[in-house]
């Protein structure tokens, strides 16, 4: 269902208010824009590195850069956008220091309440399948896939975020699902 014009345009109204509040000097309002996008840094964060400790780290990277940048930032545009190209950026900066394979560990989605035990066994069975596919990608496919397919944004977002033509994420996209879809079937043809 999508949002009502005007709620969008008071939520839009509410973030422009609260960056010009942090720039301003408000710590309360700098708060309040870390705890609205928070959720979304690490999850995106952790998608990318595949490794909890690790996202957690790049979060509060996120968020020290917004609150040192804070000064640049354009409240008429959108911050959702800075805040993945500045996640994206951090993230290959771990993986750059690294240059290790991350295992992957701790990586957990809010469970949701309605699920029996059995649903959320096999919840938790299908996101490590999904994390592990993840995981055979390149990070910049890897990236277009959490973008598009998991985060929902749309290619032309993609593309903005990422700073490349929306024709390659699209080739990113095709060549991430193709291997998701192979490492998937190959794991499936091994359980039977």
């Amino acid at each position: 269902m999508a949002i009502p014009f005007t709620r969008f345009m008071s939520e839009q109204g509410l973030l422009r208010q609260l960056i010009q509040e942090a720039k301003a000097g408000d710590a309360r309002a700098f708060e309040r824009l870390v705890a609205l996008h928070e959720r979304q840094v690490l999850r995106y964060a952790q998608r990318i590195l595949l490794q909890r400790a690790a996202a957690q780290d790049a979060a509060q990277e996120v968020f020290l850069r917004l609150h040192k940048n804070l000064g640049a930032v354009d409240e008429e545009r959108d911050l959702g956008a800075w805040l993945y190209r500045t996640t994206s950026n951090i993230c290959y900066d771990v993986l750059r220091r690294t240059k290790q394979d991350l295992a992957i560990e701790g990586i957990a989605e809010p469970a949701d309440d309605a699920l029996n035990p059995e649903e959320l066994t096999d919840l938790a069975q299908q996101r490590r399948l999904v994390f592990s596919a993840l995981r055979e990608l390149t990070v910049r496919e890897r990236e277009v896939i959490v973008l598009r397919d998991l985060e929902g944004n749309s290619t032309a977002e993609v593309a903005r975020i990422l700073r490349i033509a929306e024709g390659t994420v699209r080739s990113q996209l095709s060549t991430g699902r193709i291997k998701i879809k192979n490492f998937v079937m190959a794991r499936i043809g091994r359980a039977k």
